[in-house]
């Protein structure tokens, strides 16, 4: 909702408060104005398992016959990161743009969101990780181009595979700390390629402390 909107909805709380009750649900507090906070009671709910997801997706596979094989379900799940809504909207998407052709597999499921598969991600890093700058460069881009990728996407994802890698703790630090950075410069508009290139120094800084 817009600040304006949130204004408008302040003014109905206020007038109706005396025999209603308002429910508002958010991913970011920040986003909501104070004066509606205000006149909350907060509840913060966290991320939910995969074992308590799993089963109401598979619920809703089998009400509205949804064909996914189990790689496609399972890719929804991480996809999401414990945001039911999330993995719903997803496997919408997904049988929507793809239900009519067979079943939905991990490749469709990746493609709908148009986020990189793992399989993509494991060459990305292993690129970074052992080619030398031009290289690596040129590979990623290669990559990126080929997937139709954006690189904020492969960022996300690349931060993810560093935190499951088992690297000395300051290194992890250098990283993380650097691709905020990066993502932060993507976030205000710089440009992909130059972006890429920082991504790939980043990594090569990272293997020399290694």
């Amino acid at each position: 909702m817009t600040h304006d909107a949130q204004n408008a909805l302040r003014r109905v709380i206020e007038k109706y408060a005396d025999n209603a009750r308002f429910c508002i649900i958010c991913n970011y507090l920040s986003k909501i104005i104070p004066p509606l906070q205000s006149r909350c009671t907060r509840f913060r709910f966290g991320p939910l398992s995969t074992d308590q997801m799993i089963p109401r997706i598979e619920h809703v596979i089998r009400e509205e016959n949804v064909p996914i094989t189990p790689a496609g379900k399972q890719a929804i799940v991480d996809l999401a990161e414990g945001d039911m809504r999330k993995s719903l909207n997803i496997l919408q998407a997904a049988h929507m743009a793809f239900g009519d052709a067979g079943k939905i597999d991990e490749r469709e499921v990746y493609q709908c969101v148009g986020a990189p598969q793992e399989s993509v991600i494991s060459d990305i890093m292993t690129h970074l990780m052992n080619d030398d700058v031009t290289t690596a460069f040129n590979q990623v881009q290669d990559i990126k181009t080929t997937k139709s990728l954006a690189l904020v996407d492969i960022v996300q994802r690349v931060h993810l595979s560093i935190m499951k890698l088992k690297l000395d703790a300051k290194v992890k630090i250098f990283l993380l700390s650097k691709l905020g950075d990066l993502e932060k410069r993507l976030a205000a508009g710089s440009s992909e390629s130059i972006q890429l290139a920082s991504l790939v120094s980043i990594m090569h800084q990272a293997r020399q402390l290694i």
